[in-house]
C-alpha cells in the first residue's frame, strides 16, 4: 500500500480515467481528476461504446497482443465490478458469430484463425444449423451455421460510468469539470485554472491529447439503440460481411445496440443517412423480429488511434500517456491500469514507450522491466512518440 501523501493528477475522465482514479483512490493515493466536459455530460467515446468483451471475435483483425491483453481483462472484470457495486454489469453470455450462406467463406477464414491460434479446446464452438437452433430459433431461419464462443462478455456502459463517477466523488477525489487541460508534463497539469503539480501525471485524454500527439487520428464509430420485443437475442452477435461487421449487443427488456461503422474521420454530428441504412437493413436481415422493431436512440463517437491500431502507455519520470485504444477501450482498460499502477506503485522508471515495441506487454500483464541503466533525476526515457 502506497504512502497516503503521494499525489497522482489525471487529466480525462472517460473510461481510462475513472478507472485508474477510482483504483489509485483505494489504493490510498489522493487523487485529482480533470476533464473538459461537465459533470454530467455524457460526451466521452466510453459513453458510445458497447462494451464488447469479446477478444476471441476481435482475432479477425487484431492483432495477437491484443487478444492476450483482452482475456486477461476478461479476468480482471468481474472483480472490479463486485467492488464497486451489486448491480449486473458484467454479462457472460457469450458471442455468435455468423455469416449469410454468400458471405459463407469469411466465417470459415474466421474459424481458421481462431484455428490457427491453438485456442483451448471448449473455448470456440462450430455449431450446425440445428445447433444454431437450440441456441436461437429466429437466427435460424436466415443462417445454417454459426461459430459459439462462451468466454465472452459484454458490460452495461452507461451504468458503469454512472457508478465509477458516483464512487470517485464519494471517496473524496477532486475533480475539476469543465477544466479544459492545456498540457500534462512531468508531474505537472495546465489547466485554463494554472498549472497543477503532482507526484505523478496522467494522460487520459484520448483525442484532446492530440495538440501534444499529432500522430493520434480519429475513428468515428456510430451506434443505433433499438427496442425489438419479439427478439429473443441473449448472446452478443458478430455478422460477417464483405463491407462491415456488424455487432449486436443485448440490453435489458428487449434492447439491443447496434453498430458496425468505422469510419476515418473526427467527425462528431450526428449519424449519416448511409450509416443509419446499413445499420438496419443488416439489423433486418439477421431476425425476422427487428421488422418491427422501434429505434430509441443514436449516437455518435470518435475513439483515439494509433498508426497500428494499438494501444500505447508512454512513461517517463512522474508521467504516464496512455492512448490509443482505437475501439478496445472496455477490452483492455483493466488491463492498462494495472500496468500503470504498477509503474506508479514502483515509482520508478519503467521502459514501455509502447506497450507493445519493444517491450512486449501483450505477451502477458507486468512483463515491463525497469531499466539497468536506471536515469537520473530529470532524465527522461527517450520516446519520438512523445
Amino acid at each position: 500500500m502506497p504512502a497516503t501523501n503521494l499525489t497522482v493528477g489525471i487529466a480525462g475522465a472517460g473510461l481510462m480515467g475513472r478507472l485508474l482514479a477510482w483504483q489509485l483512490q483505494q489504493r490510498g493515493y489522493r487523487v485529482t481528476l480533470f476533464d473538459q466536459a461537465a459533470l454530467n455530460q455524457e460526451s466521452a467515446a466510453a459513453f458510445v461504446a458497447a462494451g464488447m468483451l469479446a477478444p476471441y471475435a476481435e482475432l479477425e483483425t487484431a492483432d495477437t497482443g491484443i487478444f492476450n491483453m483482452g482475456m486477461h481483462s476478461l479476468d480482471l472484470w468481474p472483480d472490479l465490478i463486485k467492488d464497486l457495486t451489486s448491480k449486473p454489469l458484467w454479462h457472460q453470455g457469450g458471442s455468435l458469430v455468423l455469416a449469410h450462406p454468400q458471405d459463407t467463406s469469411y466465417l470459415q477464414r474466421f474459424l481458421q484463425q481462431l484455428e490457427a491460434h491453438d485456442i483451448e479446446p471448449g473455448k470456440v464452438h462450430h455449431l450446425n444449423q440445428s445447433a444454431l437452433f437450440n441456441h436461437n430459433s429466429g437466427l435460424a431461419e436466415h443462417f445454417n451455421q454459426a461459430i459459439y464462443l462462451p468466454q465472452e462478455s459484454w458490460i452495461y456502459t452507461h451504468e458503469l460510468l454512472k457508478i465509477l463517477q458516483q464512487r470517485i466523488v464519494a471517496a473524496g477525489v477532486t475533480w475539476h469539470h469543465q477544466t479544459r487541460v492545456e498540457n500534462v508534463s512531468s508531474g505537472c497539469i495546465t489547466s485554463t485554472m494554472g498549472n497543477h503539480v503532482f507526484d505523478w501525471a496522467v494522460d487520459c485524454r484520448g483525442l484532446g491529447a492530440k495538440p501534444q500527439m499529432p500522430q493520434l487520428r480519429g475513428v468515428r464509430g456510430e451506434v443505433l439503440e433499438v427496442h425489438a420485443p419479439e427478439v429473443d437475442i441473449t448472446q452478443m452477435v458478430r455478422l460477417m460481411h464483405p463491407h462491415y461487421r456488424l455487432y449486436l449487443v443485448p440490453r435489458a427488456n428487449h434492447h439491443y445496440l447496434l453498430g458496425a461503422t468505422q469510419i476515418e474521420s473526427e467527425d462528431t454530428s450526428n449519424i449519416s443517412v448511409r450509416s443509419a441504412l446499413e445499420l438496419l437493413s443488416a439489423l433486418y436481415s439477421l431476425h425476422p423480429g427487428f421488422a418491427e422493431a422501434r429505434i430509441v436512440g443514436t449516437a455518435t463517437g470518435c475513439r483515439p488511434a494509433l498508426a497500428d491500431n494499438l494501444p500505447a502507455i508512454y512513461s517517463r519520470q512522474g508521467l504516464l500517456k496512455i492512448n490509443g485504444l482505437y475501439r478496445h477501450g472496455y477490452l483492455l482498460a483493466p488491463t492498462l491500469a494495472e500496468e500503470a499502477i504498477k509503474c506508479i506503485e514502483a515509482n520508478d522508471d519503467l521502459i514501455f514507450p509502447n506497450i507493445h515495441h519493444p517491450i512486449d506487454l501483450c505477451k502477458g500483464p507486468s512483463q515491463a522491466k525497469p531499466r539497468a541503466d536506471k536515469l537520473g533525476p530529470n532524465k527522461e526515457y527517450p520516446c519520438t512518440s512523445c
